[in-house]
């Protein structure tokens, strides 16, 4: 009894986690809603009065989505904008011109990871599908020689590169710097691609083991004289603009002295300032041929906020829990255990988010979740903010992997590239699986020199 009282917090924590999985993995009950209650219910069982606690939960859902709702609302406008505009057509078209088989294969991974950089991973894909399409029919290639390393390329970008909402998420709550986490995800996303997109697509080539399907939906199928009236350099650096704004406050923080030019790439590098910019300047970037046209743009951006409402209230949840788990003293007894343990914060982040992926098949809760329960941990660590980013790059990665039929992006790509579930577990599954583990592997290797 003696030992339950003496580690109140520590028990009510293990409680609060364990009836958290429980009621997301074994019950699917909603995210938001569960994270909010335990974090509420913890918070009591820890021994805080109902004034405390409730103040601890609000401060820490307050706190986190201040950064939070700024970030994901301008990057989906942003996305929207890309999308709406014809940019991301422009960018599968440049892959007409590649010559041989296996370069195209590698710059449609590419263009996915650029792709998903603005973009959510289904719209992209369903944009850039008919592109991919018409590639395989004129090399006479299965459709997923091409498509393969885009679907690579689509979630390598989605989890490891900002303004993506996952990897934003988890910067935020576990306290990784933004142009940090931007700089690492680009490192370990091009290793990452490279060895899940062309390299596993080759071998399956080559091995006979790439599932062939030529049913093309008619909906797909696109005309030669398709073409946005857009340049390709334009599409390019209007995607990449917020993340080289982001990078270049990052970089003058580490080489620059105070005042002068540091001030301004500080100014114009701050997350919400480069969204700000990227969006205004693609807003005018855009041709509009009529008035009407102009309008009917507006109204198609204005849905470009539903499907982030969701995913800020179960970041601004996990973040309640998060500060619960601190003002309890409950994290720094979890991470006295660990050390003594000898477990590092990064493989137990790594592991918590795959968990969560494999059980309940999000990669976006498996992320925001195993972030906030992490995050307390985290902060009785000495971690350098390249650790921390590291870490984020961890997280991402596990909650990359393993996809399988409790994930939405098993069945659209099982459904748009008209794959049995088998094929879809040989191909999708297995490709998720080697961007988890190579993504695991790079950030345990810098993390040890950094």
């Amino acid at each position: 009894m003696d030992l339950i009282l003496n580690n109140q917090a520590v028990f009510a924590s293990l409680f609060g986690f364990l009836l958290l999985i429980i009621l997301i993995l074994r019950w699917r009950a909603n995210a938001f809603v569960t994270l909010l209650g335990c974090a509420i219910l913890t918070a009591l069982l820890a021994g805080m009065t109902p004034e405390t606690a409730f103040s601890t939960v609000q401060s820490g859902m307050g706190g986190t989505l201040g950064f939070i709702a700024p970030v994901i609302g301008l990057g989906a406008l942003f996305g929207a904008i890309m999308e709406k505009s014809g940019y991301l057509e422009i960018l599968a078209l440049r892959l007409s011109g590649i010559k041989t088989d296996t370069n195209r294969s590698m710059a449609a991974g590419f263009m996915g990871l650029i792709a998903a950089i603005p973009v959510f991973f289904d719209v992209a894909l369903i944009i850039l599908l008919p592109f991919i399409m018409k590639l395989a029919r004129k090399a006479g290639k299965a459709p997923l020689f091409f498509g393969l390393p885009l679907c690579a390329g689509l979630a390598i970008g989605h989890a490891f590169i900002p303004p993506t909402p996952g990897p934003i998420a988890i910067a935020e709550l576990i306290g990784a710097n933004l142009g940090q986490v931007i700089l690492i995800g680009i490192i370990i996303s091009i290793g990452c691609l490279i060895i899940s997109g062309p390299v596993l697509t080759l071998w399956l080539d080559k091995t006979n083991r790439l599932p062939v399907s030529t049913h093309v939906m008619p909906q797909l199928e696109i005309s030669d004289t398709q073409t946005p009236s857009v340049s390709f350099a334009r599409a390019l650096g209007l995607m990449i603009f917020p993340l080289i704004l982001i990078m270049a406050a990052t970089v003058g923080k580490l080489l620059l002295p105070e005042g002068g030019l540091r001030t301004t790439l500080d100014i114009i590098g701050h997350p919400f300032s480069a969204l700000i910019l990227a969006c205004l300047t693609s807003w005018f970037c855009v041709n509009f041929k009529t008035e009407a046209d102009k309008n009917q743009f507006k109204t198609a951006l204005a849905g470009a906020f539903e499907p982030t409402a969701v995913v800020i209230l179960v970041t601004g949840a996990g973040g309640a829990f998060k500060q619960v788990l601190v003002n309890t003293g409950a994290g720094a007894q979890m991470a006295e255990s660990l050390l003594a343990w000898g477990l590092t914060p990064i493989l137990l982040a790594y592991l918590l988010a795959l968990l969560i992926r494999v059980v309940q098949g999000s990669a976006t809760v498996a992320m925001i979740t195993a972030a906030g329960l992490i995050a307390p941990i985290l902060i009785e660590f000495s971690l350098s903010g390249w650790q921390l980013a590291l870490i984020t790059t961890a997280i991402a990665a596990g909650a990359t992997g393993a996809s399988h039929v409790n994930d939405s992006g098993f069945w659209l790509v099982s459904r748009l590239f008209h794959l049995t579930e088998k094929q879809t577990l040989q191909s999708w599954t297995v490709m998720t699986s080697l961007i988890s583990l190579t993504g695991l592997l790079l950030s345990l290797l810098l993390y040890k020199f950094l």
